[in-house]
């Protein structure tokens, strides 16, 4: 359904809301290729590109010309380190950094100095941070959170059984080599507990993931680097920090209050996780041990053979196993989505081996709050994808990313410039610049009201709910595959009008069938892996998972 010429173009003073283009950079002069050289080894090093930056040091990229190892080297000029306390700081963290030896420690090399600066040799990591792949994705899926946050722990466990505490976790300090192994890093505020128990004034690390006994004045313990893991984990799954506001007064209070809101896209096992990390008594948080003995890390399926591309292009290589998150990122729509898991993998597999049966099983009743696509139109040439839900709501992914959805009563616009960012407007308050995408929306809302029929049984009521968000959808030959927030993934095949349904309203997996009479049965994944279906409905569903498995590997 392409209908060409339906829409006028948007109104020259209202275009689509998308993000300012970024001014360009002035030009710089290009730096010259220096030669760095240990003074008692005589050591050769070519400096090369500049990795990062912080407070004291400069972080470039330098190659030894006598083994052609690349290391990432820490520049302190002894202008910065002028101060005792200054310079003590740098022989501290060289201390203590040079006894560490773990998998998931950024590796010491060796340091030396000259009349200029202080350079520290660590190991290089080429796929840079999770910053840098938070930045490109702004939210990442809860297995690849899983992938991640294990390798964190295993990293902290280590540096907390050697009474070290990091004191400032965050994205930036998370380095990722070319396996897509992960590295805690930047150990410039870390401290042994003796020593920092004395310190019980110091306020240090990153203000947006700071525990509130630190900002109380009351002294790191390892109960606070467990507090930014669970800042770390809560950024990387909804895409900003929990306590994020836009005055850093009102961020400590939000922190020190434990004031902030869970996502409803995220899973039940997700949410108890963060909220048993983020408690304000330090001994009434999760251990390190408890947090990797919950429930959020049993989730059977996905190990990744190796992680996320920083561009978030490519997820993953899934030559071993399957599930909708991986999917996602081959879907038309937002490059980055936080749906959930259905954990279809077993199931799937199973399917595979097994003949039809003669019969479904047992239908069941609807869910209360079940909702499909009633009606689309496909206009992404030149504005997005459009559908109307059986609860009536009507719903655009824009092209820019951004999604739009009016309520089932048409009163009330669900716009969400990302993922995780949703704002409501009355239809009668809509702000100007959001004006030309409503305009699309009600043109969307008007074409499928008069031209298209919907199917299936009739609406049930969905009042007080979250609007559902569209994050990916692909076309192909046969089929049109689209993927909710709510993990809720459907698939309509042209030829015969039937559609398959996959969802998890609670904590089973359910099957809606919509056959070619329009008639709804409802069965759990469950009761098809012990009784079959019949062959209209596992060929269906065969071919549910050879798309979704060619879409992985494409």
């Amino acid at each position: 359904m392409e209908p060409a010429g339906l829409f006028p173009p948007f109104p020259a003073a209202c275009p689509p809301a998308q993000p300012a283009p970024a001014p360009a950079p002035p030009p710089r002069a290009a730096e010259t290729t220096r030669i760095i050289t240990d003074p008692l080894s005589g050591r050769s090093y070519c400096k090369g590109r500049l990795l990062g930056k912080g407070g004291f040091a400069r972080c470039y990229e330098m190659t030894d010309l006598s083994s052609n190892k690349t290391y990432a080297v820490k520049v302190i000029p002894h202008s910065r380190v002028a101060k005792p306390h200054q310079r003590e700081k740098i022989t501290n963290e060289i201390e203590l950094h040079r006894d560490l030896h773990h998998k998931h420690i950024v590796k010491f090399s060796h340091y030396f100095e000259d009349a200029e600066s202080i350079y520290i040799f660590l190991e290089h990591c080429s796929r840079k941070s999770l910053a840098h792949i938070w930045k490109a994705r702004h939210t990442l899926l809860e297995p690849e959170v899983r992938y991640y946050l294990k390798q964190i722990i295993s990293g902290l466990k280590y540096l907390h059984l050697k009474g070290i505490l990091h004191r400032d976790l965050k994205l930036g300090n998370f380095f990722i080599n070319e396996n897509m192994e992960l590295k805690v890093g930047d150990f410039g505020l870390a401290a042994c507990q003796d020593i920092s128990d004395q310190k019980k004034k110091t306020i240090c690390g990153t203000p947006n993931y700071l525990a509130p006994e630190v900002l109380l004045r009351q002294g790191h313990g390892p109960e606070s680097d467990v507090w930014s893991l669970g800042c770390v984990m809560y950024t990387l799954l909804c895409g900003n920090p929990p306590f994020e506001t836009s005055d850093l007064k009102e961020t400590y209070r939000c922190i020190k209050q434990v004031e902030y809101t869970l996502p409803a896209f995220l899973s039940l096992p997700a949410k108890h996780l963060i909220a048993g990390i983020l408690r304000r008594n330090p001994q009434d948080r999760f251990t390190l041990e408890e947090i990797l003995d919950h429930e959020f890390f049993k989730v059977s399926g996905w190990e990744p053979g190796f992680g996320p591309s920083p561009g978030g292009m490519r997820l993953f290589g899934l030559s071993r196993v399957l599930s909708l998150e991986h999917m996602s990122q081959s879907f038309k729509g937002s490059s980055c989505c936080p749906a959930q898991m259905l954990g279809l993998t077993a199931w799937f597999a199973h399917l595979l081996s097994s003949p039809p049966a003669d019969k479904n099983p047992a239908s069941l009743a609807r869910h209360e709050h079940f909702v499909w696509v009633s009606k689309w139109v496909d206009y992404s040439n030149k504005y997005g994808f459009g559908y109307q839900l059986s609860n009536r709501s009507i719903g655009v992914l824009f092209n820019n990313g951004t999604h739009m959805t009016l309520s089932p009563n048409h009163r009330t616009v669900h716009y969400n410039p990302t993922n995780s960012k949703h704002l409501v407007f009355s239809v009668a308050a809509i702000p100007e610049q959001l004006q030309g995408q409503m305009s699309v929306l009600r043109y969307f809302a008007s074409y499928m009201e008069q031209h298209l029929m919907k199917v299936g049984a009739g609406p049930l009521e969905c009042t007080g709910l979250t609007a559902l968000l569209l994050l990916q959808w692909v076309k192909t030959d046969q089929a049109l595959l689209m993927l909710f927030s709510s993990g809720t993934l459907q698939v309509n095949f042209y030829n015969d009008h039937t559609k398959v349904i996959i969802s998890k309203p609670d904590h089973s997996c359910l099957v809606t069938y919509i056959n070619r009479e329009r008639n709804s049965y409802t069965y759990k994944l469950c009761s098809i892996q012990e009784l079959g279906c019949s062959p209209e409905l596992h060929h269906r569903l065969r071919y549910i998972l050879k798309l979704l498995q060619e879409r992985a590997e494409a």
